[in-house]
């Protein structure tokens, strides 16, 4: 493993460390609500906290853009960190949830981690070298009928409601098994471990599938263009697939995919 994937290792499981001691923790992780269903905790702060200090030692001179600090996106290397997708889940004890932490380097995705902590899963890519779960090599799944496949769409108040109904409305009529479980990171991570064939969301932000995208590409799937026109920054839909259903499910949800 190289040095780069060895720090991002060291980096995801540390953090998750952190959220696993939070949520076992004697009392409930206390929260506050940032909006509508967005949940915000202390352990949110601290991890992301942590990992900006750790990217300053070991990559001075990286940018950082965090959910919780924001952050500039200029330069030619920018760490993408979502220190708790799933927060609400982490808040009110449901055990699934991760930290995301990806790297960019002149706008291509080099490399890129999400740790599960309650089940231990790692889930970490880099660009060109594959994908890999815990140790195993990762690949997309090769079901091809729709009336056997598991799609999960997320849903976010940055939408219409109608948005969500309709996206998953769709897939459910087209014989597909919906579901939807609070974390758009580990949607997509599921895509690239072969465990459901597509995660579509009319809207999400990068920290939460900067690092997914990596995974699912290096597993032999599909992805959307979701880094353009300036998805690093404001966010933008995103749909990944395995590679057998792929047009399928842009047909589906309107979203196009990369080549």
């Amino acid at each position: 493993m190289t040095e780069l994937m060895t720090s991002i290792e060291q980096i995801v499981r540390a953090a998750g460390d952190m959220m696993r001691t939070a949520f076992n923790a004697p009392d409930r992780p206390a929260y506050s609500m940032k909006g509508q269903q967005d949940y915000l905790t202390v352990t949110d702060g601290a991890v992301e906290q942590f990992v900006r200090e750790q990217i300053a030692r070991r990559f001075p001179g990286d940018g950082v853009l965090g959910e919780e600090a924001g952050g500039l996106v200029e330069g030619p290397r920018l760490w993408i960190v979502d220190p708790i997708d799933g927060t609400a889940n982490f808040a009110r004890q449901i055990p699934h949830f991760c930290i995301s932490l990806g790297l960019m380097v002149d706008g291509v995705m080099e490399a890129g981690a999400i740790y599960e902590p309650m089940h231990d899963e790692l889930y970490i890519a880099q660009h060109g070298q594959g994908a890999w779960l815990n140790g195993r090599r990762m690949r997309v799944s090769t079901i091809a009928d729709l009336k056997a496949s598991t799609v999960e769409v997320g849903w976010s108040t940055r939408i219409p409601l109608d948005t969500y109904l309709d996206m998953a409305g769709k897939a459910a009529r087209a014989g597909c098994s919906v579901r939807r479980a609070g974390s758009g990171s580990l949607g997509v991570a599921y895509v690239a471990a072969g465990r459901t064939e597509a995660y579509a969301e009319a809207h999400i932000n990068a920290w939460d599938v900067a690092a997914g995208l990596l995974l699912v590409a290096e597993a032999g799937g599909r992805i959307n263009d979701f880094l353009a026109n300036g998805g690093v920054r404001s966010g933008n839909p995103v749909l990944v697939t395995n590679a057998a259903l792929a047009q399928e499910f842009s047909a589906m949800t309107g979203i196009g995919l990369l080549p």
